[in-house]
């Protein structure tokens, strides 16, 4: 269970426990296709464990963790069929979606996005990530962790109008050329500090997806293709919380076992500020 969350697994009913919630927490531990270093599928608990040195109280929000309506679903188990597993994990978030909640997901490789734009919705989509992940397959896989944000664009999900990709720094050359289309807007890392989404997404629905990957590997070793140059914590940290009042869904990905727990420690640290940050804007 995610520290300072209801388990929705120890209710009596919970589909009535759900009811009450404005954050549930879901664990997508698929790990398939990881193309160096894997493990993501130990992501979700890996996270849930090194949140729990985390103070239930914020001071900078004056807000208790335990008091939000955090309800922790558990994992929803990973197996080798992709495309069925994205849609029955896309179920269970849209199911979230429908219960007025935010749904906030714990990877799992990058592919798991893909169910959580389907279950939101959303107009735009923000991606914190070291990759453009825009390339049409990866080894002849359309579904690969690499293809995530080529299949929110191109494929069925005829709601998102733009993408963006904060800290990118590796790509192919045919994804850099996908990134030059209209609507693709990239962020390199030497200006994400800077970066205000302003009155672009004013009255527009955000899925802010979160790749561990995008901090420097110094800070976040523990992820399956470390890209050096990357953000720094602080940097993660204010993109979320500059998102999270406008964003109706969220995940943070790619966390893996091979490091002390610097990557989940940061994750999870991210999971809290997006939901202090989204129940403040939502109660004022």
């Amino acid at each position: 269970m995610f520290p300072g969350a209801t388990d929705e697994r120890e209710e009596a009913d919970a589909a009535a426990g759900r009811a009450d919630a404005n954050f549930v927490v879901v664990g997508a531990p698929l790990d398939v296709s990881t193309t160096f270093q894997p493990g993501t599928r130990f992501g979700p608990q890996r996270i849930r464990t090194f949140a729990e040195p985390f103070d239930d109280y914020d001071h900078r929000t004056d807000q208790y963790f335990s008091d939000l309506g955090v309800v922790d679903h558990g994992d929803v188990r990973a197996w080798d069929d992709v495309p069925e597993y994205l849609e029955w994990l896309e179920g269970v978030l849209r199911d979230i979606v429908w219960d007025d909640a935010v749904p906030v997901t714990l990877g799992g490789e990058h592919t798991v996005s893909l169910a959580g734009v389907r279950a939101v919705e959303p107009d735009i989509v923000v991606s914190l990530d070291a990759h453009l992940d825009l390339r049409d397959d990866y080894d002849g896989n359309p579904l690969s962790h690499a293809s995530v944000m080529r299949r929110v664009l191109d494929d069925e999900l005829d709601s998102v109008d733009e993408l963006f990709v904060l800290g990118a720094r590796a790509g192919s050359e045919a994804e850099w050329d996908r990134a030059e289309a209209a609507d693709v807007t990239v962020v390199p890392p030497e200006d994400v500090a800077d970066w205000d989404p302003a009155d672009r997404f004013e009255g527009r629905d955000v899925y802010l997806s979160v790749d561990i990957d995008a901090a420097d590997p110094g800070y976040a070793p523990g992820t399956g293709t470390t890209e050096p140059f990357g953000l720094e914590p602080r940097e993660l940290r204010d993109v979320v919380r500059s998102i999270a009042p406008r964003a109706t869904g969220f995940d943070v990905v790619e966390v893996n076992d091979r490091d002390d727990g610097q990557a989940a420690s940061l994750a999870g640290k991210l999971v809290r500020e997006f939901i202090y940050e989204h129940a403040v804007a939502q109660s004022s």
